[in-house]
């Protein structure tokens, strides 16, 4: 923070504060300082877990809740503790917000019990308290241009909107959750849009994450009570909670079809955190139980995988991040019975040559995959494609790196890669067959065994090696055993839409709202999200430069948003950090979670030459957390306890696939 003060107070005393003020912004999160970052300071006060921090606008006072049932307003620029209050909760506090335009006088708490207060800190009183939801609160959001207004979310499956002038005592519901997904679905998290404050995206049980416009939700209740036909409902009549249009889904999109797999291993998917970029042009989700997702709310695609009825593949179909108008999109025709390469000759499109410094990356991702240093070859490879957005080998290459490294997630990732590189170069053989093994890997059999056959039409030489072979077996015996299955499976309905009972039946329009979500720009792997629900993960930076996550390990992740590369790795708590939130206009972190303190952190003087606090092995620290959400509850229970867990992969997913032993001439190595 001093030397951004000095190149302020050199560069920009000429210009107006406003200008001073953007300049300041602008540059206030650097690679330099992220590579610097270090513990500034522990702020102690708290005698339970600090399960959430909350800056003002100004960023010159955090306030803090806890498992103690106190809020404490901090100076953290001078560590100083300014205020501590018991809020009148009797369980443990989850959220805690300033409201806006309320000169920092007015804070609201959501707790366990099932309680939400608003205190004014001026005579450390709680002036109002709401008991409307009736289960924990887990989530207050507030926005800028509402002054008086607030939301809610809890684990009753209800979104409370609040309105201080209004009604002092009771809130409103604006969505009920339960109307679309069951008796048992959860909210967990909530945000609204810095710069559209009409768009509420919030988080719940599941792999879904929705983003409601609230002007439309309040104008279609309007318009029904108005309507002279209000109170009249004929037998077949229903009233629509939402009018159409007013709710988009997004959702990673190999996510719906592991659910089963997911659930048969007790791991639960959650989304735990949401917030949007600075510019409202991203939302970024922390999905308990799997990984971190950024979703592109301007450019939106469609998931990439096969994931409806296949009744719904129409030539105008939105596929593979492109419409298409004709059947064909991006090298792939969509047939409505299946899978189709779009016809061409199997001969090689040129490539546009990489320039020098790029050609060393690429060659450098390449020594790392041949000595199956699978992460450091992704992130070299995805260095380059930064540069280079429309180079298909790099994509063909990444694709090889993420089949061999199996992450969770990573042969959907490879499957993208793919599908780009294809694109970009339909005659990329490589890439046609990975695309056939990453539908199988994904447990799109049919969609492989098709694409696999259209692999073998376009390169006949092909046809018959090793590699080809091992994967028509693996296909045949998938067939095999999924027509053994078949009678189990009758009226089940596409997977992602599978109900088990009534209680968590889904409605009709969500099957709707589901069939039609977005798929993720970015992913970020390192860090483990199973263990608490209320983890976060923020931009970084004021234009987004960074995103950084906290973990199960004690840990906090910081990685580049644009190359999803992980670059800094910190030891925050001794046993989880879960709140993570940057300051508003400097570099600068607080961060908590299982232990009784806030931690402040900045990058350090260089003449600070020893951190403690780095975790220098980022990729065992990596694979660590992918083995941990991969083990069983009792594996992270023991993990824990200090036990060292053996039989686990270092991969955290297995051995490798079947045909690495066979590779052929198709799939061993990048090009």
């Amino acid at each position: 923070r001093g030397e951004c003060c000095v190149c302020r107070a050199q560069l920009c005393l000429p210009l107006q504060e406003r200008g001073a003020l953007g300049f300041e912004r602008h540059y206030h999160v650097t690679d330099p300082f992220i590579r610097r970052l270090g513990l500034e300071a522990e702020l102690q006060g708290h005698s339970g877990c600090v399960n959430c921090l909350e800056w003002n606008e100004k960023g010159d006072l955090l306030a803090s809740g806890s498992d103690d049932q106190h809020t404490i307003v901090w100076d953290p620029l001078h560590h100083k503790k300014l205020l501590s209050m018991h809020t009148g909760h009797t369980a443990n506090i989850f959220s805690v917000k300033f409201l806006p335009h309320s000169g920092d006088r007015i804070l609201i708490t959501g707790a366990a019990d099932s309680k939400v207060h608003v205190h004014d800190l001026t005579v450390k009183e709680t002036v109002h308290m709401f008991g409307d939801h009736t289960n924990r609160v887990k989530r207050i959001a507030t926005a800028p241009m509402w002054p008086n207004t607030f939301w809610s979310a809890a684990e009753d499956g209800l979104i409370r909107q609040y309105d201080l002038r209004e009604n002092s005592k009771r809130s409103e519901v604006l969505i009920d959750l339960t109307e679309y997904c069951g008796q048992l679905v959860e909210a967990k998290c909530l945000t609204v849009n810095p710069q559209d404050n009409n768009y509420l995206a919030v988080g719940a049980s599941g792999p879904f994450v929705r983003l409601y416009d609230i002007r439309m939700i309040h104008n279609h209740r309007k318009s029904m009570k108005q309507s002279p036909s209000a109170g009249v409902h004929t037998f077949c009549d229903r009233q629509k909670p939402l009018p159409d249009g007013a709710a988009q889904y997004y959702v990673a999109g190999h996510l719906p079809v592991k659910l089963p797999d997911y659930n048969n291993r007790l791991r639960v998917l959650v989304a735990t955190y949401v917030t949007f970029s600075p510019d409202g042009t991203e939302l970024l989700v922390n999905m308990g139980g799997e990984q971190v997702y950024l979703f592109d709310l301007t450019y939106k695609q469609r998931p990439y995988t096969f994931l409806l009825p296949k009744k719904c593949h129409t030539s105008g179909e939105v596929q593979n991040g492109k419409t298409s108008t004709n059947g064909v999109s991006n090298g792939i025709h969509l047939h409505s019975n299946g899978f189709r390469l779009a016809e061409g000759r199997a001969h090689g499109s040129p490539q546009v040559e990489l320039p020098p410094y790029l050609e060393r990356i690429k060659q450098q991702a390449n020594e790392a995959f041949a000595c199956q240093l699978w992460t450091q070859a992704i992130q070299l490879y995805s260095k380059a494609v930064q540069k280079a957005p429309n180079n298909a080998m790099l994509y063909g290459n990444r694709a090889a790196a993420y089949m061999k490294r199996k992450w969770d997630g990573d042969h959907y990732d490879a499957l993208r890669d793919c599908l780009k590189a294809i694109s970009l170069n339909p005659c990329h053989l490589k890439a046609h067959f990975r695309l056939a093994r990453c539908l199988f890997e994904l447990k799109y059999v049919a969609e492989a065994l098709e694409c696999l056959d259209d692999f073998k039409g376009k390169f006949p030489e092909q046809a018959h090696s090793s590699a080809c072979d091992a994967l028509d077996r693996d296909i045949n015996a998938a067939l095999f055993s999924k027509s053994d299955n078949a009678e189990d499976k009758k009226g089940g309905g596409p997977i992602r839409l599978r109900a088990t009972g009534r209680k968590d039946s889904i409605s009709e329009d969500e099957m709707v709202l589901r069939e039609r979500s977005y798929d993720y720009k970015f992913r970020y792997c390192g860090h483990c999200n199973t263990t608490t629900d209320i983890k976060e993960a923020n931009f970084f930076g004021s234009n987004a430069q960074y995103i950084v996550s906290g973990s199960d390990d004690g840990s906090f992740f910081i990685w580049e948003k644009e190359t999803t590369n992980l670059v800094r790795v910190l030891q925050g708590d001794e046993s989880i950090v879960n709140c993570l939130q940057p300051h508003p206009s400097y570099c600068f972190l607080a961060t908590s979670g299982i232990d009784p303190v806030v931690r402040l952190w900045n990058p350090r003087p260089e003449s600070e030459t020893l951190n403690g606090r780095v975790v220098v092995d980022m990729e065992g620290a990596s694979q660590a957390n992918q083995r941990r959400m991969n083990a069983d509850p009792l594996e992270v229970m023991l993990l824990n306890m200090g036990y060292r867990i053996t039989g686990l992969t270092s991969g955290g997913a297995g051995g490798s696939d079947d045909e690495d032993s066979s590779e052929g001439q198709v799939q061993c190595r990048p090009s």
